[in-house]
């Protein structure tokens, strides 16, 4: 089935698109990744990974999984294949890991998939979020794997929410809670992590003060770009910093949800890494990548793509000198939450929709 894309405003004679999809019956798919021979991998929150093969058939659940503490937002989440994955097959996926009692946090683990596609082999857990914590929110949860001059440093960033009860562990460094991490492809820290040797200070952070950030992905200058929930409004894109203090809960551009100020209700602070865009009212975003491909014409190449749950749209965001200078909404006639987005091998957009019968929907020219 395929529908037609509401767009904003035209820029520079923008394609004329339709979603087409490519599998269908997923519950709430929150993840997808590129296998060889066009097939695809894509995880369910309830804590199921599958193969979805490149005519759509999507295969039973793969064996051989860690325990999941799936439930609220917590579940299998994000997922992303090595750089080398045609010689090692390994992939990376996080997810929320049982702890003592009614505990959990956000594990971010290693395997190999199996020659069949059937299970997962070699399952290391590489890092874990502490302390665990009773709450079924805010893991945050978006691998990226880092590039230094083109190429894969051997390292991974992987975003961590404050799991919303613990909210002011975001500014203490001696906690993993709202945080961003980054770490080596067998669980090592970098040397070169901004906070190695700080007394006090978990070495694996890379930058702290954030609230549940939801997408990640490399600008096109190998920079990492993120994005994260606000409160009741001020959900913010921002560029992590090493060693940086983001903020929350601070300050922030929005308000708790009852109606109160975070913090003495200040948006910025000495000292604190200011947004680079904000959105008030909050569209909850999630998932994000930045267009390299020609596939929709030179004038979105470049351009940075969001889902939006809560405004069930797929923001297209021109950018200048790192700025956002135009958003321009997608896919507003599906009326479905996107959780995902990411560029395929082939060029294309591919999106998730995030129900109890959730699609994989590529974004083609219409013909």
């Amino acid at each position: 089935m395929l529908w037609s894309l509401a767009s904003g405003a035209p820029a520079q004679n923008p394609p004329e698109l339709q979603a087409q999809t490519v599998a269908s019956g997923l519950q709430h798919p929150w993840a997808v990744a590129f296998l060889p021979g066009g097939r695809f991998l894509v995880t369910e929150r309830p804590g199921r990974l599958r193969v979805v093969d490149a005519d759509g058939r999507v295969q039973p659940p793969l064996h051989g999984l860690p325990d999941i503490a799936a439930g609220g937002q917590g579940g299998l989440l994000d997922v992303i294949t090595d750089a080398a994955f045609e010689r090692n097959r390994t992939i990376y996926f996080c997810f929320s890991q049982p702890g003592p009692g009614a505990t959990n946090g956000t594990a971010l683990a290693r395997a190999r998939l199996s020659d069949d596609l059937t299970g997962l082999q070699e399952l290391r857990v590489i890092f874990s979020q502490q302390p665990k914590v009773a709450s079924t929110l805010h893991f945050g949860c978006r691998i990226v794997e880092r590039r230094v001059d083109g190429r894969p440093d051997g390292t991974l960033w992987l975003t961590l929410g404050e799991r919303f009860s613990r909210r002011d562990d975001a500014q203490r460094l001696d906690n993993h809670l709202g945080k961003i991490v980054r770490v080596g492809k067998d669980g090592h820290v970098p040397a070169d992590n901004p906070l190695v040797g700080r007394p006090g200070a978990l070495p694996e952070i890379w930058s702290h003060g954030h609230r549940n950030v939801q997408g990640a992905a490399l600008a096109p200058d190998g920079a990492l770009w993120t994005h994260e929930h606000g409160p009741m409004g001020g959900d913010e894109i921002n560029r992590p910093l090493p060693g940086g203090n983001h903020g929350w809960p601070r300050v922030s551009f929005g308000l708790h949800y009852d109606g109160s100020p975070v913090g003495d209700g200040a948006s910025g602070g000495a000292g604190l890494v200011a947004p680079l865009h904000h959105w008030t009212p909050s569209i909850a975003p999630s998932g994000m990548v930045f267009l390299s491909s020609d596939r929709y014409g030179p004038a979105w190449r470049g351009n940075l793509f969001v889902g939006a749950l809560k405004h069930r749209q797929l923001l297209r965001i021109e950018l200048k000198d790192g700025q956002v200078v135009a958003q321009h909404p997608l896919l507003q006639a599906l009326g479905q939450r996107i959780r995902d987005v990411r560029q395929g091998p082939d060029g294309w957009l591919y999106v998730l929709t995030d129900s109890p019968s959730g699609q994989l929907l590529r974004l083609v020219e219409k013909r």
